[in-house]
């Protein structure tokens, strides 16, 4: 468009252009010439005559039924034709790559203006601002087209990433990050806490691709944990690397048809030979993210000595098929055989029986950072939801002039901004404590906060729904991140943990810590 002039108009001139044959229209101060086009208008031709259409503004009636980056769309854009003369463009929709959202609740209270916070220093807020930007430019057009079309996100994004060092920042504050450069010097890894980690989960989930943000890398966030804590230098030093550098990928392998939550309940076996320098891996996983493509699989098994934890190399004998799940194959969901799998004892992570206190350090992480994405999208349907109910009209009025639509933003909101603030809580804790401290006083404030927050976001998308009205469950136009979220919601409630597994271990972990003399 920037090589195409652009002619100035009055608005009397415009409104000369109203029949079938001539016919123009503006949209926020723009001309277009929808002569031609109108035959070709997926809504049918006829809408471009109803009454204050034709040579008119026709501002509201658009915004009414499109997104803004319809008109950003190089078959539509094209469609202009000048400029009202002395006017300017008044609408901001569409993404803006990098800007802070100006929608009340859209962004958390940290990053509004005139609010303030005593998690977040400068390097905080210099992160987030370099992040969003990667994010909005980078990877966001990637996930629209890899989580319709369902290939693994694009090998150039994942490059990209690991050239900022992001891959190994999810893996939150640790040593692996000694020596690396963070997002271009922002952030020194010896001041690098779970509040930056925290924002680069919540950055990525703004993308609105569920199938696609599992398929970045998550297998990776929950599966290279256990490596990087428990396995041996020379284990580390083969795998780490490549994995860090998304050269090779690696997947979380614990859950079963046979076991979920339940994993004592395992049924994949690990034994060893007779020279004991081999494990022999029999079993079947399932539900296994990035399982497709992962070069690595950290698989939890039952041994003579109880539960184990190894780490298995692809080759021969393990075998991945996908699985049709409620969102993208973009994921590499999968269902993993493993026959006969030869493995060196030296791959064992942790201790030969004590894969329960690998998996249960491990499970603390993984549901964190779910509990940051899921904070992070519940606010994203928040901004969709206000968005919507001020440019939607319905009974002559805007939608939040309805006490119903107000009393379900109410209640989202109420929610969103709960479920960031337990988060942030938590957070502090986490960058206050040991990760055995961790493990010993996080896992039951975590399983409530994950239990809690997924409730929460199933109401939101149940009430987001209703909002939206059939748009709210249509895949594409007005509402499509409202239906993906409604569709994909329950992902967030299943994995890392079933909500009432999570609540009840809360429960039991509160109950151990009572005092023996407490009384009413």
């Amino acid at each position: 468009m920037a090589s195409k002039q652009l002619k100035k108009f009055t608005r009397e001139e415009v409104a000369k252009h109203n029949t079938e044959d001539n016919l123009w229209i503006i949209i926020d101060s723009k001309v277009y010439d929808v002569t031609r086009f109108r035959n070709l208008h997926p809504g049918g031709m006829s809408v471009f005559m109803d009454e204050g259409i034709p040579g008119e503004d026709a501002t509201e009636a658009f915004f009414g039924l499109h997104r803004y980056d319809v008109l950003e769309r190089p078959q539509y854009a094209r469609l202009q034709i000048g400029v009202i003369e002395g006017e300017e463009p008044q609408i901001e929709g569409g993404r803006m790559p990098g800007k802070l959202s100006k929608v009340p609740y859209a962004e958390p209270t940290w990053l509004a203006d005139g609010y303030h916070s005593p998690y977040y220093k400068e390097s905080h807020r210099k992160l987030q601002k370099a992040v969003r930007e990667l994010f909005d430019n980078i990877v966001y057009p990637d996930a629209q087209e890899r989580e319709l079309d369902g290939k693994r996100p694009s090998q150039e994004v994942l490059d990209k990433m690991a050239e900022m060092e992001i891959h190994a920042m999810r893996m939150g504050p640790g040593k692996h990050l000694q020596g690396r450069t963070l997002m271009g010097g922002i952030v020194k890894p010896e001041e690098f806490d779970y509040f930056h980690e925290l924002i680069i989960s919540q950055e990525m989930s703004r993308c609105g691709a569920r199938g696609y943000g599992d398929g970045l890398q998550a297998g990776c966030v929950i599966g290279l944990p256990p490596v990087l804590n428990f396995g041996s230098p020379e284990l580390k030093a083969k795998v780490v690397p490549d994995v860090l550098a998304a050269k090779k990928f690696i997947c979380l392998a614990v859950s079963e048809a046979y076991a979920g939550s339940d994993v004592f309940g395992l049924q994949t076996t690990a034994t060893k030979t007779e020279d004991g320098k081999f494990w022999i891996i029999n079993g079947t996983k399932k539900w296994i993210t990035n399982g497709t493509f992962a070069d690595y699989f950290t698989v939890g098994c039952k041994t003579e000595d109880g539960f184990t934890v190894i780490l298995v190399e692809r080759g021969e004998g393990v075998n991945t098929k996908p699985i049709k799940t409620s969102y993208s194959s973009s994921a590499g969901t999968a269902y993993i055989t493993f026959d006969k799998v030869k493995v060196p004892v030296e791959n064992t992570l942790g201790e030969e029986g004590g894969g329960i206190f690998v998996m249960l350090s491990n499970f603390n992480h993984e549901r964190w950072v779910m509990c940051c994405t899921n904070a992070r999208s519940q606010r994203l349907v928040v901004e969709e939801c206000m968005k919507w109910v001020n440019q939607r009209k319905a009974f002559g009025k805007p939608l939040h002039s309805l006490a119903v639509i107000r009393s379900k933003l109410a209640g989202m909101i109420s929610r969103t901004e709960s479920v960031q603030s337990w988060l942030e809580n938590i957070t502090y804790q986490m960058c206050n404590m040991s990760y055995k401290e961790q493990a010993s006083k996080l896992a039951g404030q975590i399983a409530f906060l994950k239990s809690y927050a997924t409730r929460c976001a199933q109401l939101t998308s149940a009430d987001a729904v209703q909002v939206f009205g059939g748009r709210g469950i249509t895949q594409t136009g007005m509402g499509r991140f409202v239906e993906h979220y409604h569709r994909t919601i329950a992902f967030d409630a299943l994995l890392g943990g079933a909500e009432d597994v999570l609540a009840d271990l809360g429960v039991r972990q509160a109950v151990r810590m009572m005092p023996k003399n407490a009384r009413l």
